[in-house]
């Protein structure tokens, strides 16, 4: 039964279907997040109680049975779920469905600006990089016009381009594109670690997220698997990174 002062508006006509749907409800339960046809029956006993609890912007439908003790029937709109807990965790459900979940989408790219940062050295790589990213960018709909791309000498000088990008308030992300070829001697690890952490002090310091895509790779057949070979287009895969975390950032943590 509804309990009093509940107005019949749509969650809880949908409840009073669901009531009429569903079967009994047994004392086995396969797991805490499904529900089978034969867990369920009718749900029409006396002892059924329904109660409202809002999370968000949507209500959630709570039914206790004291017929099946330390378990809860929960119908969100639109859905139905059955979820076993022990008296004493019972909360910890309650919490864990209030939790918002923000995420960025590749969908949303109306108004989205992106700085590219090529760097030269090695182009043979960086070019195709290049050119994944910017048909990334087109395939998701980002006007080519949104788009700017900076040529930098190597991968060590990306990071100061990146961060004057970012600081520049023209761009929602910045992508840094670049390769490492490992040599003979150890200027390949100075190289390697001082763009990795200075795209990644550009974004700390820019609030703007600044995408790492430079291959640090041991030999030249690696970049080239890397840059539309076997192993895919790091460059797309970089832009649309760009893309998730300039939607994440525009819209839901201005």
């Amino acid at each position: 039964m509804v309990g009093p002062g509940i107005c019949k508006d749509k969650e809880t006509r949908l409840v009073e279907r669901c009531l009429k749907l569903v079967g009994e409800c047994t004392r086995s339960v396969p797991s805490s997040d499904s529900m089978s046809t034969s867990v369920l029956s009718k749900l029409e006993d006396s002892s059924l109680t329904i109660r409202p609890r809002r999370l968000n912007d949507d209500v959630l439908w709570v039914l206790d049975s004291n017929n099946y003790p330390g378990s809860q029937l929960k119908l969100f709109p639109g859905s139905l779920r059955l979820a076993k807990e022990s008296n004493d965790r019972r909360s910890s459900f309650i919490e864990t469905a209030a939790v918002r979940h923000l995420v960025g989408s590749v969908t949303k790219t109306q108004g989205l600006r992106f700085a590219v940062v090529v760097a030269r050295f090695n182009e043979i790589i960086t070019k195709p990089l290049l050119e994944g990213a910017l048909a990334t960018f087109k395939n998701y709909s980002v006007r080519e016009e949104d788009v700017d791309v900076v040529w930098v000498p190597g991968s060590f000088e990306i990071g100061v381009v990146a961060t004057r990008l970012g600081k520049s308030g023209k761009y929602h992300a910045v992508v840094c594109i670049g390769a490492v070829i490992r040599g003979d001697t150890t200027h390949y690890d100075a190289v390697a670690n001082s763009s990795a952490s200075g795209v990644l002090s550009a974004g700390l310091n820019s609030g703007v997220p600044c995408i790492f895509g430079v291959l640090t790779c041991d030999d030249m057949e690696q970049a080239l698997n890397r840059a539309g070979g076997k192993s895919g287009n790091k460059g797309a895969e970089a832009a649309l990174t760009a893309i998730e975390m300039a939607s994440l950032f525009v819209h839901h943590l201005k």
